[in-house]
């Protein structure tokens, strides 16, 4: 969509409240999570901007910057606490393919069987080493292949699930108009906090563990705005934080969102026990 009608229908903020000053604000998270943070969001042209880093946010310099002073529709945010992987810029979330952000929080094994399903050019999308970044490529090819978001997100996690041992994958998958958030199965949460006037978006995402957000455009918190926050715990004590179900997929579209659950529990489903010493450490942290 053209850049003036989208700014029209869905005002562009700062994200300054959630991402710094919320009580449990990413910068706030970051000091159990410091291995890697990461910002996106859209520019005025609906592309995404990602500034990511393998330090701490709470001291990120540029991340403190950018949450005061960036505005966008839409932000999606991540603090990390790597599960065995390296700490690099390359393995911070968010991650970008195809114009769309993508944050996981949780732990998917058989990698290398999962590579096989990908093609040279799905491969060639990869930067760092990571399990998420792989479930995005594959994401991303489906979605490809079939030429709608929703049915080609919903037939990867299916084959995922099916085929590969699974502990928790919990997703935010953003455009530049639309927003999927899936909490699966069970083993970490995912929080939705809904608008109460009508308006705008905010979000908020999961990953190893991860996050997301926005508020108003004098950075004073998500009363300026109406807006949906996601996030993998509750980031202040607003009583109208939702937890979302085990097994669903919130489809956000502007102010709309619908609920639908296409999947059946994993066919290999993991245990904390099942887990590494470093992969459980990452997911006794997340929300």
């Amino acid at each position: 969509m053209p850049t003036v009608r989208d700014d029209h229908r869905r005002p562009r903020v700062r994200a300054t409240f959630w991402l710094l000053d919320a009580p449990q604000s990413l910068k706030a998270q970051s000091r159990r999570m410091p291995d890697g943070t990461g910002l996106g969001w859209f520019s005025l042209g609906d592309e995404p901007v990602r500034d990511r880093a393998p330090i701490a946010a709470y001291q990120n310099a540029d991340f403190a910057s950018h949450a005061r002073n960036v505005v966008s529709h839409t932000f999606v945010s991540h603090v990390r606490y790597a599960s065995g992987t390296p700490v690099s810029v390359h393995n911070a979330h968010p991650f970008d393919m195809n114009d769309r952000l993508f944050a996981h929080n949780g732990v998917v094994k058989g990698m290398d069987v999962l590579d096989t399903w990908l093609t040279d050019v799905d491969k060639a999308l990869l930067e760092g080493d990571t399990d998420s970044e792989r479930v995005f490529a594959y994401v991303t090819a489906e979605i490809r292949r079939r030429g709608d978001t929703t049915a080609g997100l919903v037939a990867a996690i299916r084959r995922i699930a099916a085929e590969l041992p699974v502990y928790s994958l919990n997703l935010l998958l953003a455009e530049a108009c639309r927003l999927w958030a899936l909490r699966y199965p069970a083993q970490n949460e995912l929080w939705v906090l809904t608008p109460r006037l009508g308006g705008f978006r905010h979000l908020r995402s999961p990953h190893e563990p991860g996050s997301l957000n926005v508020s108003g455009p004098n950075g004073d918190g998500r009363h300026t705005a109406p807006a949906y926050v996601i996030a993998s715990e509750r980031m202040d004590d607003d009583p109208g934080w939702r937890l979302l179900e085990p097994g669903e997929l919130l489809v956000v579209d502007g102010l709309k969102a619908t609920s639908v659950f296409p999947f059946a529990p994993p066919a290999h489903p993991l245990t904390e026990a099942d887990l590494s010493a470093s992969e459980a450490a990452s997911q006794s942290q997340s929300g």
